[in-house]
């Protein structure tokens, strides 16, 4: 699991940017018990290689 600021270096962005991409659906979160979102790392990585489109359907 990927905490949004480890993400948000993977893709040279901004935390804040991969908040927003999980919001739209882009990319889905997990919450934990205090409510932090985290990434699954194998997402991520396939999102990175274009293994997966950026809009997901149906969410």
């Amino acid at each position: 699991m990927l905490t949004p600021a480890e993400v948000a270096s993977m893709f040279r962005v901004d935390p804040k940017t991969v908040t927003r991409w999980a919001k739209a659906g882009k990319l889905s979160a997990i919450r934990t018990l205090g409510g932090h979102r985290r990434y699954r790392e194998s997402e991520v990585r396939a999102l990175l290689q274009g293994q997966i489109p950026q809009q997901r359907q149906g969410d």
